[in-house]
């Protein structure tokens, strides 16, 4: 009878002990980020019904088996800040970006001692890798008597002098990138339509760069700055090379006990639309329709790996897009085609209306988000920083995610606001602040690219009556426009926009008061 009642209780121990150890399993799941680079909102085909002509099946897909959020913003309408804030939880403008991009050559924006979201991980025991598009800026290894050597014209042969530089240079490590940023693991190209033209790898270029990129390779939207590259550097094999590493790290990671997190920030469909030979004429709508069709593909590739390796139960994939469409690749032409990159919103990359910023997210967890579930809450990438803390059971320091909220009530079905307030910005510096459904733009026209403007000094919009933007309140209703102006001011100086101790801007945030 004692060796029985002694079984009984044995057996619930450990059927205790499973249960913890299940939930505990449960609470740290692998994190998949899949970035997309220029995406305008509208080209994810479930975003954008009415007005679109891409079918992106795999984004589509992911979508039906998780959550997709329909007012989710970037922190700006260009890249790099979108993806220190999506990295830090920090709004980019208390930097010193305050508005444009990082720089060729430029040193890093995420300071050393910044708390990243691959940094929070690697403390929790993930194995975290990147693979892809940085753009946050190095410490290069150029004394400042080298810069000069790295220009070129188009069609030139580098001199011998220039040779000697390069190999000096490139055979250093670069400091300040993703493996010094809280990455075991770095793959890819820092900027695909920059120099250096060649792979990185954790904090060493893959080869030494010998040559400049022939003339043709600045034509149709391809690369923009000439500089060092590889000799017979391939455009088009940048994003297979970038699906074959991450399907491979998938296979590797799985195989491993830590769970793994990994930020895969693709390079398109940005410039260089360099399309691979399985994907032209696609699309029926160029170049740029064509590599939104091999970026859904290469997305469902990683996707497919996931599943491949067995562990699609036990990941939550994020998939996004780091600002709206580049009006540049021909959007008026594709308009005409009855193809609207932002849908229904205004604006494009750059701008602080709507398609500059509001931006595809999904969110796959199994067993946590409802398949096929739509929340129309308002969110940030900013937000990722906390929800992925809140997971793994870490506690942020207030110096670290200021500008994040968990998004954990929201993955498990509730429909309440999980943030009064979202700042983002437009290319030149305009800032706008959300509060429920108002939105200010604290200035005229866009603040970026797109043209339009009228004699109001701010503007105020009513999205949930007026998501298209094209009536301005901001005359009509001076005291929402007053309050929310005391808002942003409050959210500036106080270095967070969530509860916590003020912390102090890198800089100060200059930003126009309409005063």
């Amino acid at each position: 009878m004692r060796l029985l009642f002694a079984t009984a209780v044995l057996l619930i121990v450990l059927g205790c002990l499973v249960r913890t150890a299940s939930a505990a399993a449960t609470n740290r799941p692998n994190i998949v980020i899949l970035y997309a680079d220029d995406l305008g909102y509208g080209d994810v085909s479930c975003n954008n019904p009415d007005r679109g002509k891409l079918h992106t099946i795999h984004i589509d897909t992911l979508a039906s088996q998780g959550m997709r959020f329909t007012d989710a913003h970037s922190s700006s309408g260009v890249c790099s800040p979108s993806r220190y804030t999506l990295l830090t939880g920090r709004y980019h403008w208390r930097t010193r970006l305050q508005k444009g991009i990082v720089g060729l050559w430029e040193r890093p924006l995420i300071d050393a001692d910044r708390l990243t979201v691959a940094g929070m991980l690697k403390q929790a025991g993930y194995r975290t890798a990147m693979i892809g598009k940085w753009h946050l800026g190095w410490d290069w290894p150029i004394d400042k008597n080298q810069h000069a050597l790295l220009n070129g014209a188009n069609g030139a042969t580098p001199s011998d002098k220039q040779r000697a530089a390069w190999a000096e240079i490139f055979s250093k490590p670069i400091g300040g990138g993703p493996t010094a940023r809280g990455f075991d693991t770095y793959f890819g190209t820092d900027v695909p339509n920059w120099p250096p033209y060649c792979f990185i790898e954790n904090d060493h270029t893959v080869g030494i760069p010998n040559a400049f990129l022939p003339a043709d390779q600045f034509r149709n939207h391809l690369a923009s700055r000439q500089g060092p590259a590889l000799e017979g550097w391939d455009l088009e094999e940048i994003l297979p090379t970038l699906g074959d590493r991450a399907c491979a790290m998938i296979k590797d990671a799985a195989a491993k006990d830590e769970p793994y997190f990994l930020y895969m920030p693709l390079t398109s469909p940005h410039t260089p639309l360099a399309v691979a030979d399985p994907w032209k004429g696609k699309s029926g709508l160029g170049a740029y329709g064509d590599m939104v069709l091999e970026t859904d593909a290469v997305i469902g590739r990683v996707l497919d790996a996931i599943e491949q390796s067995g562990e699609a139960d036990h990941t939550l994939v994020v998939m996004t897009s780091d600002n709206g469409c580049a009006p540049y690749i021909g959007v008026a032409e594709l308009e005409k085609q009855g193809h609207y990159p932002s849908g229904p919103l205004r604006g494009y990359k750059s701008d602080g209306w709507e398609g500059g910023h509001r931006v595809a997210f999904i969110v796959r967890w199994p067993g946590v988000v409802r398949a096929g579930s739509v929340c129309d809450q308002l969110v940030s990438q900013a937000d990722l920083m906390r929800t992925f803390a809140e997971i793994v059971g870490v506690e942020l320091p207030d110096t670290a995610g200021e500008d994040s909220v968990s998004l954990l009530p929201l993955l498990r079905g509730a429909d309440k606001p999980v943030r009064e307030t979202e700042i983002s910005q437009s290319m030149g510096g305009l800032l706008t602040i959300r509060r429920g459904n108002w939105k200010l733009m604290v200035g005229q026209g866009s603040g970026g690219w797109t043209k339009g403007s009228d004699d109001q000094p701010g503007q105020l919009y009513n999205l949930a009556a007026d998501v298209a933007e094209q009536s301005n309140l901001f005359n009509a209703e001076p005291k929402i426009a007053a309050e929310m102006t005391a808002l942003l001011e409050k959210q500036v100086t106080e270095g967070r926009s969530t509860p916590g101790t003020p912390q102090k801007n890198d800089v100060e945030v200059k930003w126009n008061r309409m005063k």
